[in-house]
């Protein structure tokens, strides 16, 4: 999904989308088509307006909020970016770590992942987007021995656990407040399970090295993909299709006319163990991937070009990028906050951000979140979040001090 607009803006540029958005959207029945005023046709639900949400509010521009979590006491708020306030929002368990498809967080612990809808999203029409504000509210648990892993599409939520079982739930329903499983997995091989579309994506050892099976919403085997992942671990959902990572490269993985299709993106040389990604950031959806690459530096997939490429910054403590003309963000262990060119590696802006080195006793899980505009960053130690313009040599566009520390922050809302 991918927008341009900006946080806040004047009042006449915040009226003027509304006006495009709804210009767009005018005249159109449920499934999209348009009718000319002549036609003489009525749609079942004119009463309600095209992307109309019960119990939500549609706005003009993105309506991004903070996750934030204190990992020592379970405090759990919320920071909605529009206006600048902070509210609670319910409690998770101590060392719980956050996780976000955009919309929902889920505060993974020991025993469960306890879910929580930050009531802002967007939905993506793909010649306009709408945007939506509700009530942030808890909506139960989903138990499991150690949540490892979760991830979403519009139909399917996976939760994966540490015990090689995973739970597949009903998103739609989870729109509408209800914790619904469709399936529980067992026997999952080492490795996320990943929604695609209506499917889920199944980690599986087979012969000739780690496979990826093809299930439906209730579990049953379709097909298992042609293509290996050997020594699979970390996985991402972008806006067209999933990625696991592999010994070798990349699986990228898309749905054709209906059937999953997957293809290999090597890295193009031999990669070490310890130089492996293992975890993948970016905007949400976004095609344009980053990894930790060990000491070395930061791996950036773009998923588009299929394409790998190794910028040597050293230790990161914390990295992300926005995607195409944008700069790659890394947090290194200092605290300081660095911005390079991701086409040829060189580095063109830095600035000390955190408070104390990011590897400080009393600092933990360092994030760098990104959307079209602003990067976040949170300062444990000093109990604040910090606003980051990243187009603008990495200003510090606004500061949100807390009353307890953000060891643990998802942005949600894109």
């Amino acid at each position: 999904m991918i927008w341009n607009q900006k946080k806040a803006g004047p009042a006449s540029a915040a009226v003027l989308s509304l006006g495009l958005l709804l210009a767009g959207c005018a005249d159109q029945g449920d499934d999209g088509s348009k009718e000319g005023k002549g036609s003489g046709k009525k749609s079942a639900s004119s009463s309600k307006p095209h992307g109309y949400v019960a119990g939500a509010e549609e706005a003009a521009e993105q309506q991004s909020r903070l996750v934030l979590a204190d990992s020592r006491s379970g405090t759990l708020k919320i920071l909605d970016l529009i206006e600048g306030k902070t509210r609670p929002l319910g409690r998770t368990a101590k060392g719980a770590e956050l996780v976000t498809d955009g919309r929902f967080a889920y505060a993974n612990s020991r025993s469960s992942s306890k879910v929580f809808d930050s009531g802002a999203w967007m939905v993506d029409h793909g010649d306009h987007i709408h945007y939506y504000r509700a009530k942030a509210r808890g909506l139960g648990t989903v138990r499991g021995k150690k949540t490892e892993h979760v991830y979403s599409s519009p139909w399917l939520t996976a939760f994966t656990f540490t015990d090689g079982t995973a739970r597949l739930v009903d998103h739609a329903r989870l729109e509408k407040g209800r914790i619904s499983s469709t399936a529980s997995l067992d026997e999952v091989d080492r490795g996320p399970v990943v929604p695609l579309k209506e499917n889920a994506l199944v980690p599986a050892a087979g012969p000739g090295g780690d496979s990826v099976e093809v299930r439906d919403r209730k579990g049953k085997k379709k097909a298992t993909l042609d293509a290996k992942c050997p020594e699979l671990r970390g996985a991402a959902v972008t806006r067209t299709g999933v990625v696991f990572g592999c010994a070798d490269g990349a699986l990228f993985v898309t749905e054709k006319q209906g059937k999953p299709r997957a293809e290999k993106i090597p890295f193009g040389r031999k990669v070490p163990d310890k130089e492996r990604p293992d975890s993948f950031r970016s905007r949400s959806l976004g095609t344009t991937l980053t990894a930790r690459a060990g000491d070395k530096g930061v791996w950036v997939l773009n998923v588009a070009e299929r394409d790998w490429k190794l910028i040597e910054t050293g230790p990161a403590a914390a990295v992300n990028s926005a995607g195409e003309g944008t700069p790659l963000l890394v947090l290194d262990d200092s605290g300081t906050l660095k911005a390079y060119e991701i086409s040829d590696g060189k580095e063109i802006a830095s600035k000390r951000i955190l408070s104390e080195s990011s590897s400080a006793k009393n600092t933990s899980r360092p994030v760098i979140e990104v959307d079209a505009s602003r990067a976040y960053v949170n300062d444990v130690a000093a109990k604040k979040v910090y606003e980051i313009d990243y187009n603008d040599d990495l200003r510090k566009a606004r500061s949100f001090p807390l009353d307890f520390a953000p060891s643990e922050m998802v942005e949600t809302g894109r």
